[in-house]
């Protein structure tokens, strides 16, 4: 390695000629390279390189073609950010301008205020208003004739989720209506909305031997209501209303075929015979005999889908057991002690909603003719077994007196 004095010697000192030096630090390099010796800027004294590089285009042609693409570079990289900071700009506005037309639509739509319905039928499509439609019924009311069945439907009737068929439609107890098929007995139901519930009743269905299978072939998971009174008070409703309907020239049919004797005969020559026993071929008397229908309905619906609803409990407070028909059809507790007032003239429960007051007409709630204490006591002690009997059907003891 060369001592710091070699090094000294080997520089050009600062009285050497300019010449001298700028012969030394020439090189022939591209583009015109050039060292130059600091002395010719400046005084260098006390420096150890004396020598600058000066960088130089002597050339024409060269030094615009540097120039040129310089210049281009300079175009683009400013193209470039002028298109981006443009776009930016554009896209800012074009979100805004979006936000305000949302906004203006949504005013218009909130504040109906568009001066012509057809303005803007081609651009706004307003979600459609669910319709109502005719449904087949998912619960129905099978029974028992004299039990409130009427009363019953017209209690659901106060929940708004309920609709009701007007009448007693008969469609699957007479063969001459189930002979036209669901659709006929689907235009006989009211109109109803998604998530109502649609509920028809024909107190007769529970005594006609075809009718349990022809329900399940129409809806195997519809809700069954059985209304259900004391069989003996039932019996003698039944015949209040047959004697109230009888005439002369039109005697009534047993459920066995056989002629019933004149139905303005007295409650007691009907429900015993001559003999003294039970007169089970008397129609109210047969039909008091729930278990011998029942079993045919469990014979093809499950229990769970059978509700038994107490008819005297139902007139004496209907709120209970219409809590317990509400959460059987899976419906909200809308039915409550606001909708009923008691009707001293009548005896019984009127019905009340929001705008009005109402009373089932004036065939509902008969006077009962005065029956012989003891033909009750023994049709009571006849019922006891057949009772239990319908008790063990149900799983419930309903508490019917026995004398």
């Amino acid at each position: 390695m060369e001592s710091r004095a070699q090094m000294s010697q080997s520089l050009p000192t600062k009285h050497h000629r300019p010449e001298a030096n700028y012969r030394s630090c020439s090189q022939s390099l591209p583009l015109d390279i050039l060292w130059l010796p600091r002395s010719s800027f400046r005084p260098a004294e006390g420096e150890l390189a004396d020598c600058v590089l000066v960088v130089g285009v002597s050339r024409p042609k060269l030094a615009a073609a540097l120039l040129s693409v310089t210049l281009l570079s300079l175009f683009l990289t400013f193209h470039v950010l002028y298109d981006s900071a443009l776009y930016s700009i554009q896209a800012a506005s074009m979100a805004s301008a979006a936000s305000e037309g949302r906004k203006i639509l949504q005013s218009q739509e909130s504040s109906r205020t568009i001066s012509h319905p057809m303005a803007l039928r081609k651009r706004l499509k307003p979600p459609r208003a669910p319709r109502p439609a005719r449904r087949l019924p998912q619960a129905l009311i099978i029974g028992v004739r004299k039990c409130g069945t009427r009363a019953l439907l017209e209690m659901l009737y106060l929940h708004p989720m309920v609709q009701k068929a007007s009448g007693e439609v008969h469609f699957f107890d007479r063969d001459e209506n189930y002979a036209l098929g669901l659709e006929w007995y689907r235009s006989k139901m009211p109109l109803s909305f998604k998530g109502q519930i649609t509920i028809e009743k024909s107190p007769s269905y529970f005594v006609t031997p075809e009718v349990p299978e022809r329900v399940r072939a129409m809806n195997s998971s519809v809700r069954l209501l059985l209304i259900v009174r004391e069989p003996v008070t039932r019996a003698i409703s039944d015949y209040t209303q047959l004697r109230s309907r009888a005439t002369p020239s039109a005697p009534t049919v047993s459920l066995v075929g056989h002629p019933l004797p004149d139905a303005a005969k007295p409650f007691e020559h009907l429900a015993l015979a001559p003999d003294g026993s039970i007169n089970i071929a008397y129609r109210p008397i047969a039909i008091s005999l729930y278990h011998a229908y029942l079993h045919r309905w469990l014979e093809v619906f499950p229990r769970e889908q059978i509700l038994v609803v107490n008819g005297d409990q139902l007139i004496e407070d209907p709120v209970p057991q219409l809590r317990r028909i509400e959460r059987f059809l899976g419906l909200e507790h809308k039915i409550g002690r606001k909708n009923f007032y008691f009707n001293e003239t009548k005896g019984f429960y009127c019905l009340r909603n929001d705008t009005t007051d109402k009373c089932l007409r004036e065939t509902k709630g008969r006077k009962h003719p005065r029956v012989d204490p003891a033909v009750v006591t023994k049709l009571r002690k006849f019922f006891v077994q057949h009772n239990q009997r319908f008790y063990d059907l149900i799983g419930e003891d309903l508490g019917w007196p026995e004398d």
